[in-house]
């Protein structure tokens, strides 16, 4: 493997290493308070006290910003954890076992796939109350279908195999059989998903607070920081253009990631 042949790859690792350190970092040390306002430094422009200028408080975007990527990984890792759990149990069930427990779980996830996810996550979130939690799991919920049908094409794919057969008749239970044996060999398509599927709660995570649906102050996002932004488009670009990048590059970092491992696993093949 080389760089021009799985340039998206290594461009995805790199960027999302980038975020990810950020993220970190901001665990540890942050320029200011982000809430802490200065009138008289309102809507200031980058300089060296405020590399990314300040917005209509006075904060610092820099350390809110960082902050926000706080909640833009934490969104991600959760929703895909709750989507890939609740998608093992339904696709496993359903190409393992079959029969009617197949055509129910299927028609079921059909059904929530017909639905676009943004409405779904907008319907979960307005019947209860708008929060962190509360946009995780409308999140994972919207994701666990797409993962059901992942998983129980491989399961069908693999349980007729002849090592399956063979561990069979050797005496390997059920549970045996799909946590040694058919899981290990279909964990690349559900990698690929996870990491599209992250890049795509971030998006989503975005669009909800961009309405006022999602994560709710103080806990800070990306998406409320260009909602509050949009009235200073004119006055004050950065104001914008500072969480409209950070969103731009982690969302595309996760993407080339899921594609270059998908070219990898392909080329495998």
């Amino acid at each position: 493997m080389n760089l021009p042949k799985n340039s998206n790859l290594w461009i995805g690792i790199f960027l999302v290493s980038a975020m990810f350190l950020f993220m970190l970092v901001s665990f540890f040390y942050l320029p200011y308070d982000m809430n802490e306002m200065k009138m008289d430094d309102r809507l200031a422009g980058p300089s060296r006290e405020h590399l990314l200028g300040t917005d209509n408080f006075g904060r610092d975007i820099l350390s809110r910003v960082m902050e926000g990527s706080q909640t833009a990984f934490t969104v991600g890792f959760f929703s895909v954890a709750i989507g890939i759990t609740g998608g093992l149990i339904i696709g496993a069930t359903a190409g393992y076992i079959g029969k009617w427990a197949d055509e129910i779980l299927m028609r079921l996830m059909d059904a929530l796939l017909a639905f676009p996810g943004i409405i779904i996550a907008l319907v979960l979130v307005s019947i209860f109350k708008p929060n962190l939690t509360q946009t995780i799991i409308a999140i994972g919920i919207f994701f666990i279908p797409g993962f059901a049908r992942i998983i129980r094409s491989g399961f069908l794919a693999y349980k007729k195999a002849d090592f399956v057969i063979a561990a069979r008749h050797l005496g390997a239970g059920h549970l045996r059989i799909i946590v040694y044996h058919i899981l290990p060999n279909m964990m690349s398509p559900v990698i690929v998903a996870a990491s599209l599927n992250f890049s795509a709660a971030i998006l989503i995570e975005a669009a909800l607070s961009y309405l006022g649906l999602g994560v709710q102050p103080p806990d800070p996002s990306w998406g409320r920081m260009l909602n509050e932004s949009q009235s200073y488009i004119h006055k004050a670009p950065w104001y914008a253009l500072a969480p409209g990048i950070f969103i731009t590059l982690t969302v595309l970092g996760f993407n080339l990631l899921g594609d270059g491992i998908r070219d990898l696993m392909a080329r495998k093949d």
